[in-house]
Order: C-alpha cells, then sequence, then structure tokens
C-alpha cells in the first residue's frame, strides 16, 4: 500500500483531502495532533509513534525525526542499495508529504512572548518538507492546502502524480522553507540586538499580487509584503477604482511616507514618485487645495496623499480635478459617494498606526549583480539645529523651515524646498547642481518666493544659492552646513539679513 505522511498546522480542507488519498488507496500516516484531527474526520490513521516505535517527547517537540520517517522519504525507489537498505530496516517508502509549518509569523505579529515565538519555531515540519522537496522524483512535497486540488486531479487522471507537477510542488516547498526561516532569523535579528548586516540574508517576502506589468508594459511586476507589514502600500485597501500600477504603488507610497510625517492635515501631491505640492493646515480642505495650488499643471493626474479622513469638502474639491490616486487613512461614506462618480479614480486605504520612519527597517536598492542596503532615513535631534547668523528666523519663519526641510528630505537630491505658512510655493528636484535646483524652484514660486524661507537636503557648495535667495526675497534659509565654502554663503546672509540655520544632517536622496 503507498504511504502518505499528513502533519499540518493548518488544517483547512486536509479531512477530505486524506479522505480522498485513502480512497485512493493510501495509508495515512499522521502525527499527533493532525492523526486525532483525521480520526475525528472519520479517516482511518497510522500515527507516527506506530511507525517509528517511538513515542512523541519533550511537547511534541521530538514527533517525526526518526529514519523510520526520514528514511520512507528520502528512499529512491529505483536504487537497489536504497531499497535493500530499507527493506534490511523496516522501512516502506513514503511518496506523498503533506507538512505545513507552526504558525510563526502569525504568532509574531500578533501580542506574543518570546517564549510564544520560540514555541511556534518548526524544526521537524522543514525537515520533512525539504526531504520530500530533495527526492521530488519520488515523492510529492505539498505545503500548501490550495495544492490538495491539483495533486487529487494527477492521482484520478493518471493513477500518479506527473512529475512536472511534484517538481513544481518541490520548488514551492522550497520557497517555503526559506520563506520560513528568513521570518524567524529576522524576528530573532530585531530581537536580540540592534540593527545590523549580516554575512548572510534571506529577505522573508509575501507575493501581495501580480501586476499587469512593471514600470514599463513590456515589463513584469509583482508587489510583495515584508514579514508582518501592517502599514505601507502592501497592506492598502482599495475601496474603488482600476487596478493599482506598479507606477501607481511607487508614487502612492513616496506620497504617503511624506504625509506621514506630519501630525496637523496635511496633504501630498506626487508625480513619479516627486513631490510636487506638500501643506499642513488647519483643515484637510486647506491642506489639499494649497498643495494643489503649489504645482496646477503637475497635480493633474497626480496622486494625493492625505494623513486625515476624507470628508465632504475635500472630496468635492479633489473631484474637480483627475487624479490618479488618493490615499487616506479613512474616507467618510459621504465622501467615498462623492468620489464613486470618477469610477476609475483609485481609492486606497491605510492604517496609520506606525506610519513613521522605522530605524530598523531595511531599504533595498537594485543594483547591476547586487544589492545596496541600508537603514531607514530617520530624524536626528532637531534641538541640535543652530541659527549661525546673526539675524533669528522669527517663530513663523522657524515652523516653516522645518516644515520645508522635512519635504526636502523626501525629494530627490539636489533638492531645494521654498516654502511659506505651511505649504510649498517651488520644489527643485533632481538637479545635478545644487544652484540649478534653486532656481527651479524659485522660478517655480515666482513672486511668492518674496518673505519666503528656503531649505535645502545637503550643504551649498557654493554661495551662489545665498545669491539667488537674496535676489528673490528670501528670508530664511535651512540647511546641514559642512561645506568648505559655508563662510562664503554665511556672509551673505549676514549681509542680507536673511536668517540660516545649520541642521546639521544631510539627507540625500537617491
Amino acid at each position: 500500500m503507498k504511504r502518505a505522511l499528513i502533519s499540518v498546522a493548518d488544517k483547512t480542507g486536509v479531512g477530505e483531502f486524506a479522505a480522498a488519498l485513502a480512497h485512493l488507496g493510501y495509508e495515512i500516516v499522521a502525527s499527533g495532533g493532525t492523526a486525532l484531527y483525521l480520526k475525528e474526520q472519520g479517516v482511518a490513521v497510522t500515527e507516527v509513534s506506530q511507525v517509528t516505535n517511538y513515542p512523541e517527547m519533550m511537547d511534541g517537540r521530538v514527533k517525526t525525526l526518526h529514519p523510520a520517517i526520514h528514511g520512507g522519504i528520502l528512499m529512491r525507489t529505483d536504487n537497489p542499495s536504497d531499497v535493500a537498505s530499507a527493506r534490511q530496516a523496516g522501512i516502506q517508502p513514503i511518496s506523498i508529504v503533506v507538512v505545513n509549518l507552526y504558525p510563526f509569523e502569525r504568532t509574531v505579529t500578533g501580542e506574543h512572548s518570546l517564549s510564544e515565538a520560540i514555541e511556534n519555531i518548526d524544526i521537524g515540519g522543514p525537515a520533512l518538507v525539504r526531504a520530500a522537496a530533495k527526492n521530488y522524483a519520488f515523492v510529492a512535497a505539498v505545503t500548501d492546502p490550495s495544492q490538495y486540488h491539483g495533486l487529487l486531479c494527477d492521482l484520478r487522471e493518471y493513477g500518479e502524480i506527473a512529475l512536472s507537477t511534484r517538481q513544481k510542488l518541490a520548488r514551492a516547498a522550497f520557497q517555503h522553507t526559506a520563506y520560513y526561516d528568513s521570518m524567524v532569523a529576522h524576528y530573532l535579528a530585531r530581537t536580540f540586538g540592534p540593527a545590523e548586516f549580516p554575512s548572510r540574508v534571506g529577505l522573508p517576502l509575501s507575493l501581495v499580487k501580480g501586476l499587469r506589468y512593471g514600470e514599463n508594459p513590456h515589463q513584469e511586476g509583482a508587489l510583495y509584503a515584508a514579514p508582518g507589514a501592517r502599514v505601507g502600500l502592501p497592506s492598502a485597501v482599495q475601496l474603488q477604482g482600476k487596478e493599482l500600477s506598479y507606477c501607481n504603488i511607487l508614487d502612492a507610497d513616496a506620497a504617503w511616507a511624506l504625509v506621514s510625517e506630519f501630525s496637523r492635515p496635511a496633504a501630498v501631491v506626487v508625480k513619479h514618485a516627486t513631490p510636487c505640492g506638500v501643506a499642513t493646515a488647519p483643515s484637510l480642505l486647506l491642506a489639499y487645495q494649497r498643495a494643489a495650488d503649489c504645482d496646477p499643471i503637475s497635480t493633474f493626474g497626480g496622486i494625493v496623499a492625505l494623513n486625515r479622513e476624507v470628508d465632504v469638502a475635500t472630496a468635492s474639491a479633489m473631484r474637480e480635478i483627475f487624479l490618479e490616486v488618493i490615499v487616506a487613512p479613512k474616507f467618510s461614506d459621504a465622501a467615498r459617494e462623492i468620489l464613486s462618480a470618477k469610477r476609475n479614480l483609485r481609492l486606497l486605504t491605510i492604517s496609520d498606526e506606525g506610519a513613521r520612519g522605522d530605524a530598523g527597517h531595511w531599504e533595498v536598492k537594485s543594483i547591476q549583480g547586487g544589492y545596496l542596503v541600508q537603514t531607514s532615513d530617520t530624524w536626528g535631534d532637531k534641538s541640535l539645529w543652530q541659527v549661525v547668523t546673526s539675524v533669528e528666523p522669527t517663530s513663523e519663519e522657524r515652523q516653516d523651515l522645518e516644515f520645508a526641510f522635512v519635504v526636502a528630505k523626501h525629494v530627490k537630491s539636489n533638492a531645494i524646498v521654498i516654502a511659506k505658512q505651511g505649504a510649498t510655493l517651488g520644489i527643485g528636484t533632481g538637479q545635478t547642481n545644487r544652484i540649478d535646483a534653486a532656481r527651479q524652484a524659485l522660478e517655480r514660486a515666482g513672486e511668492r518666493a518674496e518673505g519666503a524661507v528656503l531649505a535645502s537636503e545637503a550643504f551649498f557648495p557654493q554661495p551662489d544659492v545665498l545669491l539667488a535667495c537674496v535676489q528673490a526675497g528670501i528670508v530664511a534659509v535651512i540647511h546641514p552646513g559642512g561645506s568648505i565654502n559655508d563662510d562664503l554663503s554665511l556672509a551673505a546672509a549676514n549681509a542680507a539679513g536673511i536668517a540660516m540655520l545649520y541642521s546639521k544632517e544631510r539627507h540625500f536622496k537617491h
């Protein structure tokens, strides 16, 4: 009689599956909890302890780690030596291994103790899965309830499991155990010490969905989630609109990351992952209107992120222009009704719990032949910001400087941001020199630059930016400082009566 070994934490559909295998002539061998469950479902079961002649021990920590089990899985049934060894030891072949693992990820993403996490690290399960996947020429490694139907179809149609099916199952099995081990390693790294870069790393990512295509139609694309992700685009709920594209997700992520920086009602407009308008205000409507006014041309067809529940007034204003995506923590029922008239407009809700930067989070960029990894660009101690000019900024100017510097952190380098009264007036982005970024921002601000402030995410290599500020009527400036020509910029600021702060922290973005 053919044998199938079943040991599952997720019991979904396993009763029906085991009964079908038994009907097809398989002896069902199962471990502790699975055996009990299958018996309750009316399936005849041989317990693992009956095969090994050894009881489970150490509260179930040791069940299937035995030659009678692993020998049956790893036996090459076309190899005379393997067959002879198995016969001598009284080992029968196992041709189907059905295993899914202890719910470690579910455990550690909820409230838990360290001991609970440790007890949910599966040992025997991955060993069974890997053994079955290694021996895919003779064994089917089944790791997910979604695979049951296809396997039964093979057995009913062909009387055996097709080699192509076993190969696909083996690939999925090793992906399953690799993800599981990476998840455990990721958890322990965060639990036992500060962020560090290990000599070897596996990133545990789970597929959220495939995308129609990547950045361009000839590229393939998909969205994956980090372990336990409960914030950001992977956990977003789409309320209406067309399917999200790869570019939509990039833009929405950039917008959400920036709007999450603010505690006051705020709005961000993004195009091609670049902020083109940002504002904070007493009301969400005013914040949106002022953000959109920064660059009305770019706002058309843009992505908007808001950090408050979208109300009727704000929804009505956004309905008047073509937008691709709106992201917010929540939409009121009335706001959703207003925006439902735009059937293609994508509405996303994202939890704002823990939305701000995580110092332990890794940012990963692909390069040819490898990846660059860094920790998130979080804020340092703003109390270290230093006024270096003879003129002090007013309290209102200081608020605008902080606002503009927050925006500059999210603008591609070289970045210049001009702002006034909590709203951007001009943004210079992605220029290969700083004066061109300043000119771009000043040109977009126009006459509105008079009395505004300017922020730069990195130091001024020359005093040319300060001289441009003087000409435009800028009243206060913030940048990290640290250039060998700081004295020249400082002299220009003092001569013009412009207040200048050093943030002492650079925020390049590439």
